[in-house]
């Protein structure tokens, strides 16, 4: 079964960069949002087994974690399962804190460790 990853808030390359890794590694689509708006808008419309979003959006530098505060505050979303992109630690443990899975960053992309985090959700 072909999983579905959503990519909220990269630019272009970096998109790409994650979309490459995930479809080499995995049976899955990855489609890409800009904003809280529309990640809730695709969340409500159709299964996702993974949604990453990065630390500073960059369509108008919102910070990513209050994207993951409202997803993971909505009863109908809450399960759905994040990771939060950036190298800080203290971002990480952040969007830990409020629901997410310990997620990875752009440094990491295509890393077998980073491979191990995304497995759980994408292998099928």
């Amino acid at each position: 079964m072909v999983k579905t990853l959503v990519d909220c808030g990269n630019c272009g390359p970096d998109f790409n960069s994650i979309r490459k890794m995930v479809s080499s590694h995995f049976d899955a689509t990855v489609l890409q949002t800009h904003g809280a708006e529309d990640t809730v808008e695709l969340l409500r419309k159709r299964h996702v087994d993974l949604v990453t979003v990065n630390r500073k959006l960059d369509r108008d530098y919102t910070d990513g974690l209050e994207i993951i505060k409202k997803i993971k505050s909505d009863p109908e979303l809450c399960n759905v399962p994040m990771m939060l992109v950036t190298n800080y630690d203290e971002h990480q443990q952040t969007a830990v804190a409020e629901g997410a899975t310990y997620g990875f960053g752009k440094l990491e992309i295509g890393n077998p460790e980073t491979l191990e985090k995304l497995e759980p959700f994408l292998k099928s």
